[in-house]
């Protein structure tokens, strides 16, 4: 998604690419979050951090949130794997054992069924759109007018044909060891 919403912010700021190449919040050292701090407005920021984690000022200021859903047990496959696969996290002894820690939330991130239950509170709320990995993946070109919508970016449908077809998992594959180097073959399992 965070791939996704760079190429839309990019295209529609009429870029060439991207110069704000930024990861996850919680991965940033304090030095670049002070940077990132003073980058203009419109900013992405991506994360994995609980809804009672981020700051209150969000709300307040109105900040469009996008929050991504994967079915639960595709969730824990995948999560399985990356932890095993990722050089810096610890590994699991035996699925079974990953299975009864996820099932528990005693796994980094904590529960994922605490994590939807928060932003189940804010379904209505005008500046959180919720959509899941499966409808993207049945559905890119839609998700992708849909994103532009809530964000308002005004692309044209040629425009979101392009980003639809740069953010399928083989596209976004084939071009991680750009994105994400060595790491690629550990976010793009299969």
């Amino acid at each position: 998604m965070i791939g996704m919403l760079r190429k839309m912010m990019v295209i529609a700021a009429g870029l060439e690419k991207d110069p704000k190449q930024i990861g996850l919040i919680e991965f940033l050292s304090p030095e670049m979050q002070k940077i990132l701090s003073e980058y203009p407005s419109p900013r992405l920021l991506g994360t994995h951090m609980h809804l009672k984690n981020i700051p209150a000022s969000f709300t307040a200021k109105k900040t469009k949130m996008l929050v991504v859903f994967r079915n639960p047990k595709d969730t824990a496959v995948s999560y399985y794997h990356f932890t095993n696969k990722n050089p810096v996290l610890p590994k699991s002894e035996s699925w079974d054992k990953f299975y009864s820690e996820f099932m528990s939330g005693d796994v980094g991130w904590g529960s994922y069924f605490d994590h939807a239950l928060a932003w189940e509170k804010r379904v209505d709320d005008p500046n959180v759109m919720i959509v899941t990995y499966e409808y993207l993946k049945q559905n890119l070109v839609e998700g992708v007018r849909q994103v532009c919508k809530f964000f308002n970016f005004a692309l044209s449908e040629e425009q979101i044909q392009t980003i639809a077809q740069g953010s399928t998992f083989e596209a976004m594959k084939e071009s991680s060891k750009d994105s994400h180097g060595q790491m690629g073959n550990v976010f793009f399992r299969k």
